[in-house]
């Protein structure tokens, strides 16, 4: 693993090792494939049965945690108050992250209390054995959740502790002590790897693409329209007017420019627990191929 980089060095040169370090950070998320498709069954069974995602961490850790947790809603229409981010110190709004929050046990036993038996904690750490970290994960565990950890020391602590242990064992730093470099890079390859894997065990990806993604904005808007056209083989136009009158649901819309009305849509959804291909698959989709 590359070691920290004098300042002398070119830049060029300090270029090349930073990557060299990034891309071994992400070849070591491999080793973890087994444990990260465990951990999104487990995301897609929690969120399935309305369960809370519950994502704790303390610095970079937390940063990475966060950016996995707030894109759900909008990626794959989970719910947000199916979601909850708990940060050492709380999430920063300007450049202020401070250190000693990590160390506040106190403080992650009481965001540990929101925490039902019924959900599932998601709980980074670098070095495994951050105190916010594992007193949050003890206490959640204690309480009957079921917790996942992530950490970058294989055998920490904090991987110990979890009953499903993702171990990204990424080295020496770049910049020695610096997490948000290689630990980082490891920590959001895997937790966006397990949660895209949990939205299709729910049946929000469709041929690769997001059909369950929650359009509220224009460029939004227009991909939803985009998605709609290209699996129901529709011109934009109704596939436009096929999400007005699903108040853009994007599964309901296909359905609705196949052939079927809103309320058929939503019945034949509903029918086949969310699952579009198999609503796709049903008699009234094949008589309306065959025309």
């Amino acid at each position: 693993m590359p070691m920290s980089a004098p300042l002398t060095q070119p830049g060029t040169d300090a270029l090349s090792q930073m990557l060299a370090s990034q891309l071994s950070a992400v070849q070591v998320v491999g080793g973890a494939q087994a444990s990260i498709a465990r951990a999104a069954s487990v995301l897609a069974e929690g969120l399935k049965r309305g369960a809370r995602l519950h994502y704790a961490a303390a610095g970079s850790s937390g940063l990475m945690a966060l950016a996995d947790a707030a894109e759900l809603p909008g990626t794959f229409g989970i719910a947000p108050d199916q979601i909850a981010v708990h940060m050492a110190g709380g999430v920063p709004v300007d450049g202020v992250m401070p250190g000693d929050t990590e160390d506040d046990a106190d403080a992650a036993l009481r965001a540990a209390a929101s925490v039902a038996a019924a959900d599932v904690a998601i709980v980074v750490s670098a070095s495994g054995t951050t105190p916010y970290a594992l007193a949050f994960a003890k206490a959640a565990k204690a309480g009957g959740a079921h917790v996942i950890g992530l950490a970058n020391v294989a055998g920490s602590a904090l991987l110990e502790i979890a009953d499903i242990a993702i171990a990204l064992p990424t080295g020496a730093e770049f910049v020695e002590g610096s997490t948000r470099l290689g630990a980082g890079t490891a920590q959001k390859v895997a937790l966006n790897m397990m949660s895209t894997l949990a939205g299709i065990h729910l049946g929000h990806v469709h041929d690769g693409l997001m059909v369950n993604l929650n359009p509220d904005n224009i460029k939004l808007r227009k991909r939803a329209a985009d998605i709609v056209s290209r699996i129901a083989g529709v011109p934009l136009a109704e596939a436009g007017r096929a999400l007005e009158a699903t108040g853009y649901n994007a599964k309901a819309a296909v359905l609705v420019a196949r052939g079927l009305t809103a309320a058929e849509a939503k019945a034949r959804l509903e029918e086949h627990d969310g699952f579009l291909g198999a609503c796709l698959a049903g008699p009234r989709a094949e008589t309306q191929d065959q025309t």
